[in-house]
């Protein structure tokens, strides 16, 4: 029988888009995922059950299979299979999955696929020889690729800000560099050059948090002031200022279609806004405590919101429903939350120095990343560019990279002298950046020397 493995030595497959039309549809057993990272890929494997095991020694009844089953068996699955440190134990006798590369190998599919519920070892009966049946082309196995390890080194060391910086955050096209701070100012940077472009004030607080709309056109600022700011990136001014929450707004974010923002405050509401009209949609009572972090998912259909009550919710973005909360047991305060590119996964920042990774169907946490020091701040994580690795800040001044399957520390970067509170990856290159708090005061931006 078939040992389970623990959560933590399952893989799991952050980027690839799922196949159902909405991630909420699927039904998958969060033992039985296999993750493939390619450029930040998932990918979810069949459990072996004994129907696949084949008995040679007994004749078999042909079966007649469904033509769209032997087209998905023949289907090269995805490169970029990561070797994890536990594998599950299987009997020799059950079938091996084979890894293809289909960049480099493509089967060709004019080829007849092979129905072998119909092979049996037994006697032909006697009668006319049928026609030979073309032999299919072997499919040619690739070797699961390994990812380089970080070598992030130093590209630009900037200054500006005068109190301490609490978010950086990357334009969508990569060009500019955006970041703010309790000075109540937001900062654009040229990321080719790390000279700064412009300065926007209106803030009469200490800002907390920004975020860019999809299209790189708006850039919006969460701030001590109770209210949020929408920037244009073309004029350099507020065309709107959203009024609401009645305490501080901690985080924000724009769904993908760029026409609905949300944020969370510590009113304890996350509330959704029109973007056009700058008004309110809806207000979720959605936690009991501070709202930290919200985050859309790749389709914007779902809401994803984190508080100092340790819950993560999952909002229907449509209806204001919770569909789904998830929990550890003993609930440490949730910093930080991210959608992996598909949606399945939530990678979650909390102050026990422990970075989760949950999965969104079971509502179970698959995989724990441990090393970093985090029990005061809210630190942001992220995925690394690639998908291959999980980075976060720590307040032990250094940047932390993880092994996304192994969950081991792949490296640490240093150069900071305070606390690291925010990370960003940047949304084509491996290139990061990095900002700390008051006795430091620089932006750092890291590019990985594997890929100069």
């Amino acid at each position: 029988m078939a040992v389970e493995p623990t959560a933590n030595d399952l893989e799991v497959n952050a980027i690839q888009d799922p196949s159902s039309d909405s991630p909420r549809q699927m039904d998958v057993d969060a033992a039985h995922v296999q993750d493939v990272v390619m450029n930040g890929v998932l990918e979810i494997s069949q459990e072996y059950t004994p129907e696949h095991e084949q008995h040679p020694s007994l004749p078999e009844e042909p079966v007649e299979q469904d033509e769209q089953q032997i087209v998905q068996e023949e289907t090269p699955m995805q490169d970029g299979f990561l070797p994890t440190d536990s594998q599950p134990l299987v009997e020799e006798s059950h079938p091996q999955t084979e890894e293809v590369n289909e960049h480099e190998y493509q089967e060709d599919s004019s080829l007849p696929a092979t129905d072998t519920a119909q092979i049996s070892t037994a006697e032909p009966l006697a009668g006319p020889t049928p026609p030979p049946e073309p032999t299919p082309r072997p499919r040619m196995v690739a070797e699961p690729s390994v990812p380089l390890t970080p070598s992030y080194k130093t590209k630009f060391i900037m200054s500006g800000h005068t109190k301490s910086i609490s978010s950086v955050k990357f334009s969508p096209d990569g060009v500019t560099l955006a970041s703010c701070a309790a000075d109540k100012l937001v900062k654009l940077w040229d990321i080719v050059n790390g000279e700064i472009i412009d300065t926007l004030e209106g803030h009469t607080a200490g800002i907390s948090d920004i975020a860019w709309s999809s299209d790189g056109e708006l850039l919006a600022s969460a701030s001590d002031d109770k209210t949020i700011r929408i920037w244009s990136m073309e004029t350099g001014t507020a065309v709107k200022v959203l009024q609401g929450h009645t305490n501080f707004v901690f985080c924000l974010n724009f769904n993908p279609a760029c026409n609905l923002l949300a944020s969370g405050g510590f009113d304890e509401t996350v509330r959704v806004w029109d973007v056009a009209r700058g008004r309110p949609l809806k207000t979720l009572p959605a936690h009991s405590d501070p709202v930290t972090s919200v985050v859309f998912n790749h389709d914007g259909t779902l809401l994803a919101s984190c508080a100092m009550d340790g819950l993560i919710r999952i909002w229907d973005t449509e209806s204001g429903q919770c569909l789904k909360t998830l929990a550890d047991d003993d609930n440490p305060i949730c910093s930080h939350i991210k959608f992996s590119p598909n949606s399945l996964f939530i990678l979650a920042s909390t102050q026990d120095s422990t970075i989760r990774l949950w999965n969104t169907e079971t509502t179970r946490c698959v995989k724990t990343y441990l090393g970093h020091t985090n029990r005061t701040y809210s630190i942001f994580c992220d995925f690394a560019p690639g998908g291959e690795y999980i980075i976060s800040g720590s307040e032990d001044c250094k940047i932390y990279f993880w092994n996304l399957q192994t969950r081991q520390i792949a490296s640490v970067l240093e150069g900071h002298r305070d606390v690291v509170i925010a990370v960003a990856s940047h949304p084509t290159q491996h290139m990061i950046a990095s900002a700390a708090l008051e006795k430091d005061l620089t932006i750092r931006v890291w590019v990985d020397e594997n890929y100069l």
